[in-house]
């Protein structure tokens, strides 16, 4: 028997006794997302569990280096472990812009102290990080930030505001691009800092969203105390590192486009919703339509797949980030717009009926934002031409 072999019958066995029931649902809301982080609320013992476990072995972030509590898996056995949780639906143990952002970073540009404190903690799910990037006049030009950091010493007394930080109420720690020399030119002078969300001179105010719910606050920082250690990289270079994580944030935002596991497909859903006609759905455009998101969400998920494996084998990821990120939004659009079609009338009920929360409306309006966050489809799509296609300006 092979490694891989032996290895997935492991993995299959393991999986079987220690992955909970329940986690082998659908979501029934974006309450049923594990986000970790000190105040965490589980919505189960059970996901609690699924969250220890999984993380006990590291196979949270299964591919990261196992002394920092990661899983230490080379890309063919990560593989194998995600097709075994594929096969069982399993959800994901924990969903964190720590996994899917700052960690990376920290790997590619901190120092072994920062990797020591921060890396592990992630792993577990018991700090959850926001991202302060945008301020209300530096939004796809990013580089025009004003948030200073004003050198104290040993520390830096940090003054300013961001917008848009996603769950920025919820996040117990921030990484945060600040203006170190006001005097370098707009992408130099930047520096990537980390700080605690409890520190005094922090606070936040919700943005509220046509869709109802508030993910997003702007957050202030008044004399916020910033120590030197937690700086990422090098002073006054953290455009460098910046614009690496700005890749794993395109990719996440892409990877909506891709049925998450832990969820219905949508043919599952309007199987359930309408049934059934000789074997077939009745509606030939809505069945051809479908047919067709699922096959481009496949397609998606290969060439992201390949992509990981040349960055894993030494390309860099570089320009893909934003085809990935521009076909997974406009894809996330076309499965809203489908599920509206399948849910009919009950789909419009924004209080009451089937749709008591007004879920899927409301999941409907948000996806219009994916088209802007982490960078406009306009941007991506001027990035595609020139450093992919190729095209002249």
């Amino acid at each position: 028997m092979s490694d891989l072999e032996s290895f997935r019958l492991e993995t299959r066995d393991w999986l079987e006794e220690n992955c909970p029931k329940s986690m082998r649902t659908p979501y029934e809301s974006d309450d049923d997302i594990c986000w970790g982080g000190r105040n965490a609320k589980f919505t189960s013992d059970e996901q609690r569990l699924w969250l220890q476990r999984m993380a006990s072995r590291g196979w949270t972030v299964p591919t990261w280096p196992a002394e920092y509590g990661g899983g230490g898996l080379d890309r063919e056995h990560a593989k194998v472990l995600a097709d075994e949780l594929s096969r069982i639906h399993a959800r994901p143990a924990l969903m964190s812009f720590g996994i899917s952002m700052l960690g990376p970073a920290l790997l590619k540009f901190g120092t072994e102290a920062l990797r020591q404190q921060h890396i592990p903690p992630i792993v577990r799910g018991e700090i959850r990080w926001a991202q302060g990037y945008s301020e209300p006049n530096a939004g796809s030009d990013l580089a025009s930030l004003q948030t200073r950091a004003d050198d104290h010493g040993d520390h830096y007394k940090v003054n300013g505001s961001k917008i848009w930080t996603s769950y920025g109420d919820k996040g117990d720690w921030m990484f945060c691009l600040v203006r170190t020399d006001s005097e370098a030119r707009k992408h130099e002078g930047i520096s990537f800092v980390l700080f605690d969300m409890a520190t005094p001179g922090v606070s936040t105010k919700p943005i509220l969203l046509i869709s109802g719910a508030s993910p997003f606050t702007e957050t202030f920082f008044d004399d916020v105390r910033v120590e030197k250690d937690q700086v990422v990289g090098e002073v006054n270079k953290g455009w460098t590192v910046a614009k690496y994580l700005l890749t794993h944030e395109r990719e996440m935002i892409g990877e909506s486009g891709v049925s998450e596991a832990g969820s219905a497909s949508i043919s599952e859903i309007a199987v359930r919703k309408m049934g059934l006609n000789n074997g077939v759905l009745k509606n030939t455009m809505l069945r051809s339509d479908i047919a067709k998101l699922e096959i481009d969400e496949i397609a998606l998920d290969l060439t992201i797949q390949r992509a990981r494996d040349e960055v894993k084998a030494g390309a860099s990821l570089g320009a893909q980030s934003s085809m990935f990120k521009y076909f997974g939004t406009e894809l996330n659009m076309r499965r809203y717009e489908l599920l509206m079609a399948i849910g009919g009338l009950d789909a419009l009920d924004w209080d009451g009926g089937e749709n008591a929360d007004g879920l899927l409306p409301k999941s409907w309006l948000r996806t219009k934002g994916n088209s802007i966050e982490g960078g406009t489809s306009e941007i991506q799509l001027n990035i595609i031409a020139k450093r992919i296609l190729g095209l002249p300006g």
